[in-house]
């Protein structure tokens, strides 16, 4: 007989079937697919949070974007958040851009973490992406100097209510707004090892939280994401009444994230969020596409014109034979004596004001 799955083998104490535990309630897939387009409007907005010690010192920044997106000529969600800062002087951030339907389910998520530690540093990467009813998913981990690469398909059939670090931002900002977190909603989620586990989400209610020199009323939604292997761990967020965050914090972690005073509706018009394009899936699948668009172009201007690879090839055999110290001047005399054979029409052209 085959050794049991950890997985299994907790079930089996608890008396439920393994498969049965990572799938999402009925509650968790009632609430994405009642998500109303207008609802969705309401989260396109940007947070910023200051990341604080124990003792107020400011460790980094963690932001979230939420906008309007289309994907593959489909309207979708596009949430992109980071965290950049430093723990113990190591510096450390983690960046997550997922492209989301309007019910949340994941099209596309890349997640990037890192610590950088002397002679220890970790570099963590993972992408998924939707592919013929599959979930693809690419996984790349570098400790120090070993590398390690990892790769899993999921049947969409399976992952019916996932959850991920990117779609769990904008459910929180919904459940915030709404003010209220249905009961028993479990849904389904990916541990480090890339397998299915549980994330249950509950609500902490109102409460009283200093921002600035303001006490507001903010409503708190907790995050649980289980694991097969180690022990659960359980974020704390709280929002204001407008949906945008107040405060986040890891259960046991002595880092919190803050906001540090309220900004008017005039203020929050004009702010300004740094575009960093080449982690925004969007912009940069445009910036291959044109790239490869340039490239195929040039190439068939070479074939249609295989004078110029010869005329190339002649001046840098002249110019290495002659090894002239002034290269401006060589390359002035050399091409020179082509000029004379521009036709006049272009010539005219070129001179005119």
């Amino acid at each position: 007989m085959e050794d049991e799955s950890p997985a299994a083998a907790v079930a089996g104490i608890q008396g439920l079937d393994p498969a049965v535990e990572c799938e999402a309630s009925d509650e968790a897939l009632a609430f994405m697919c009642g998500i109303e387009p207008a609802e969705l409007l309401k989260c396109v907005f940007p947070d910023s949070l200051v990341t604080l010690s124990e003792s107020g010192r400011d460790l980094g920044k963690f932001t979230v974007t939420v906008e309007i997106a289309r994907r593959v000529q489909q309207p979708c969600m596009l949430l992109h958040a980071q965290s950049q800062g430093v723990i113990d002087d190591s510096p450390c951030g983690t960046t997550v851009t997922a492209y989301l339907t309007t019910d949340l389910e994941v099209l596309e998520e890349d997640y990037h973490e890192y610590v950088k530690l002397e002679g220890h540093s970790l570099d963590r990467r993972c992408h998924m992406v939707q592919h013929d009813g599959q979930m693809l998913i690419d996984k790349v981990t570098t400790v120090g100097e070993e590398t390690t690469m990892e790769s899993v398909s999921h049947p969409m059939s399976v992952l019916n209510g996932l959850v991920t670090e990117g779609s769990s931002l904008l459910l929180m900002r919904l459940v915030a707004l709404r003010k209220k977190v249905p009961e028993h909603m479990t849904f389904s989620s990916l541990d480090q090892g890339l397998r299915i586990i549980r994330t249950t989400f509950s609500e902490l209610g109102p409460k009283q939280l200093e921002v600035g020199d303001e006490t507001v009323e903010v409503f708190g939604v907790e995050r649980i994401v289980h694991s097969v292997e180690e022990s659960p761990t359980t974020w704390q967020c709280y929002f204001l009444a407008d949906g945008r965050m107040a405060s986040r914090v890891q259960v046991g972690s002595p880092v919190t994230m803050r906001l540090l005073e309220l900004q008017s509706q005039q203020e929050e018009g004009f702010e300004k969020i740094p575009l960093v394009w080449e982690k925004d899936m969007q912009m940069r699948s445009k910036f291959l596409d044109r790239k490869e668009e340039l490239k195929a172009d040039n190439v068939l201007y070479l074939r249609q014109h295989p004078e110029i690879r010869a005329l190339i090839s002649d001046f840098l055999q002249f110019l290495l034979l002659r090894k002239p110290n002034d290269v401006f001047q060589f390359a002035r005399e050399y091409f020179l004596p082509f000029a004379s054979r521009r036709p006049t029409e272009l010539s005219l052209k070129t001179t005119s004001p």
